[in-house]
């Protein structure tokens, strides 16, 4: 008998081999799973991950990035885009490299997105003690800085030996493939065992399909939930992000049009339907349409969709305040699915609303309640309109004008991405999606820094396709440098640079809890050690440029209407540079959000927002 055929190469160069053999399949089309690396090189992988990256150039793309915990977002972004059905690996060196990565990991694992990290480590033989960067630990000698990323990982593991990575690679691929389980993916690698060679069985490099499932409902479940719709009186639908991820849209505008029950929107779900859908009332929570929290207020029946019921989405356990509500949920995850003490139908979003859908045969609600929630719908158009519309087309814009202009000019097809500051808010209110991937907004995490490295992946999964980064001031200074990579790579992202000298959402907040905007203003500090003299002679627009990004500055509303119309057909990263008059216009919130006050304090406006802060709380219900 002849021994089983074997290939030699390094433990970096397997991995590679292994990465660039992996698809996934859903509704009979393949897709590979990892579409490329980004990498950061440093002597933790230089020689180990890097060699094998240019030993195998052709089968797997290498992306290079300028920040670690960018790379990452990048990353996200493309496999948000793709649907979870592609994916992207992060390498990088030992040490800052490394810890660099936790960020984009917890973003990554908190939104449901796949990403495998693939990090130097120390010697696994510990030839070389303490090696430079090293962690050393006085009582665990096998702890290093990638432990860090344990508890923001979905899978975690250090390879100390290259036969190790047989089964390891299977468990890391099986969990990014996962609908249910997938996240942060972490693969430490000793820098030693990258560049040591072994015998690899050529079964490991064969081409392996991961399929990923659409898991029907529990009949039995399914009949509950049945009877829970038939007989609410005022049932209402939140859409989550898992009715994009599992490409659902169509399903739910089915239900719905059967039905006529109302759909809201968490920032992760909305464009589940159409912004001029009959049914669609917008977002709902604390950043949501003031439509659709009044009708939270009155719902007897929830049905989440793909989602995991955020405080903000929640209001804070506040907005539904029916006291008969109940709730119903639909998920693919179960930890998800029992949220809110929920009747569950634990399964994939788009075969669940399928069969909802066909055992509602003939049910519809109320005439009344439709009537209802479509003048309600009308209304808050008035107040999308109103909150866009400049009277004066040489002024300085608003924040809201400046989203009014830019939706004028994007298409159907174009995506624009968010994750911080005061932007996420105006968006979940006001931005009128018109298809399933426009709106992107990162929100699970919020994480300033996200937008620019996020449109980068995107403009990779959806090449031709206009990509749109929002980032204000705050955000831009926390992360610009993928600027770079996006012209190295010919990346014709379009940024749209909103500047307001200072942390406006956080301020605003600041001043509502009685911490009166302390430390949110971009300005000189004057001699009581205030921040209230003039605004810092910081020229962003410049830097965009120095970073190789054309540039287009608008100072009125005409003035940045063709700019963003020159950047959208640009064919190089573009930068319109706005500065916003105050305020920004947009509407208050229709719901609480939970964010503790001082119990005591000398200062007025902390006791005033305490008082404030005490009758909001009161309302907050625990929903068993």
């Amino acid at each position: 008998m002849s021994a089983a055929a074997t290939r030699r190469l390094t433990t970096a160069q397997a991995l590679v081999r292994f990465l660039a053999a992996q698809y996934t399949e859903r509704d009979g089309v393949r897709r590979r799973l990892i579409t490329g690396t980004w990498g950061i090189f440093g002597h933790g992988n230089v020689a180990g991950l890097g060699q094998a990256l240019v030993e195998y150039r052709d089968a797997m793309p290498y992306h290079q990035g300028r920040s670690e915990q960018a790379m990452v977002h990048a990353a996200v972004g493309h496999a948000r885009q793709l649907n979870r059905l592609s994916a992207q690996a992060v390498t990088t060196s030992i040490g800052p490299g490394a810890t660099n990565l936790v960020t984009g990991a917890a973003l990554a694992t908190i939104n449901r997105l796949p990403v495998l990290l693939l990090p130097g480590d120390y010697f696994a033989s510990h030839a070389a003690d303490p090696l430079l960067q090293q962690l050393e630990h006085p009582v665990e000698a096998d702890v290093s800085v990638n432990d860090a990323l344990r508890p923001v990982s979905r899978y975690f593991d250090r390879i100390t030996r290259p036969e190790a990575l047989l089964a390891s690679a299977l468990k890391a691929v099986r969990v990014l493939a996962d609908p249910a389980e997938t996240g942060a993916v972490t693969l430490a690698l000793p820098q030693d065992v990258q560049a040591e060679a072994y015998d690899w069985p050529e079964e490991f490099f064969a081409d392996r399909v991961w399929r990923v499932r659409r898991p029907a409902p529990d009949p039995a479940e399914l009949a509950d939930a049945v009877r829970a719709v038939r007989a609410a009186a005022r049932p209402l639908i939140v859409a989550g992000g898992g009715v994009h991820h599992s490409e659902a849209e169509g399903a739910l505008r089915d239900l719905v049009d059967a039905t006529g029950i109302p759909v809201a929107s968490t920032q992760a779900g909305k464009g589940a339907l159409r912004h001029d859908h009959p049914a669609d009332l917008g977002g709902i929570g604390h950043t949501g349409t003031a439509v659709s929290d009044e009708l939270a207020r009155t719902a007897d029946l929830v049905i989440g969709v793909g989602t995991r019921y955020s405080d903000f989405t929640t209001a804070s356990g506040t907005l539904f305040q029916h006291p008969d509500v109940r709730f119903l949920n639909l998920n693919i995850t179960a930890f998800d699915a029992h949220k809110l003490a929920a009747g569950t139908l634990v399964c994939d979003a788009r075969a669940g609303l399928s069969a909802l859908a066909e055992a509602l045969s003939g049910h519809r609600v109320d005439a009344a309640y439709e009537t209802e929630y479509r003048a309600g719908k009308a209304r808050w158009e008035e107040t999308v309109e109103a909150a866009f519309r400049a009277e004066d087309d040489g002024a300085v814009p608003t924040q809201t004008q400046v989203l009014g202009a830019l939706d004028a000019v994007v298409g159907d097809e174009d995506v624009v991405i968010n994750a911080a500051g005061s932007l996420p808010g105006d968006l979940h209110k006001l931005w009128r999606a018109r298809s399933p991937r426009q709106y992107h907004l990162e929100y699970g995490y919020s994480c300033m820094g996200y937008e620019i490295p996020a449109a980068l992946g995107v403009q990779q999964a959806a090449p031709g396709t206009p990509v749109w980064a929002l980032v204000g001031d705050g955000t831009y200074l926390m992360n610009p440098t993928e600027i770079v990579t996006a012209v190295q790579e010919n990346l014709p992202v379009k940024l749209v640079l909103v500047q307001n000298h200072g942390y406006a959402s956080i301020g605003g907040l600041s001043e509502s809890v009685g911490a009166e905007r302390f430390g949110t203003d971009y300005r000189h500090r004057v001699a009581d050690g205030s921040f209230t003299g003039a605004p810092l002679p910081v020229d962003l627009a410049a830097n965009a440029a120095s970073l190789g990004m054309d540039v287009l500055r608008a100072k009125t509303v005409r003035e940045l209407r063709e700019a963003l119309a020159t950047a959208r057909t640009a064919t190089r990263p573009t930068c319109v540079y706005v500065e916003t008059a105050p305020p920004s216009a947009a509407p208050p919130a229709a719901a609480w959000w939970d964010v503790p006050v001082a119990e005591v304090s000398a200062r007025e406006a902390a006791t005033g927002a305490r008082e404030a802060y005490e009758r909001a709380v009161a309302d907050r219900r625990h929903h068993l």
